[in-house]
């Protein structure tokens, strides 16, 4: 699916496009993230920055959120996050890649896309959920006798 240059906002509050979000590489995986007040995409996001180096040695990786840049800012270097952030604030770019309900809700997921030249394509996407192939916490719950058991992230632990 051919996609136009959606604007984004970064952590200097600067535009900048989807086609800037690839650097140098010509795919991009872009994780489609709830922002701070979701503890189940804290984990995700706390996933990926342990494996961003081995991630942008093949594609470039770029989180996105509703949240504004500043408070984007903040969360992400009090959780020691390493990857690039931008903010969809007052975008139309998550309702129309389907990661936002109708009543303007965030979802949380993954878009993969591809760039040739001026043209961008998103080439797969898929939703996160708890038991999701996307965060190994869930895996490794499986193991145990009782599964997950009801058991939900949270922001800290004690």
């Amino acid at each position: 699916m051919e996609v136009k240059d959606y604007q984004f906002r970064d952590w200097n509050n600067k535009t900048i496009g989807l086609s800037g979000l690839f650097g140098s590489k010509e795919e991009l995986i872009l994780i489609h993230n709830m922002g701070k007040s979701c503890s189940y995409c804290t984990m995700w996001a706390d996933g990926f920055n342990g494996v961003l180096h081995h991630l942008e040695d093949r594609a470039s990786f770029v989180v996105v959120s509703p949240d504004s840049p500043k408070v984007q800012k903040a969360f992400a270097k009090g959780r020691g996050w390493k990857f690039r952030m931008v903010s969809a604030e007052g975008s139309p770019f998550s309702r129309e890649m389907g990661f936002e309900s109708d009543d303007g809700e965030p979802c949380p997921g993954v878009s993969v896309f591809q760039k040739r030249g001026r043209n961008m394509h998103r080439v797969s996407h898929d939703k996160f959920g708890p038991g999701d192939s996307y965060c190994l916490v869930w895996h490794l719950f499986s193991l145990l006798p009782e599964g997950s058991k009801d058991w939900e992230p949270k922001f800290e632990y004690k």
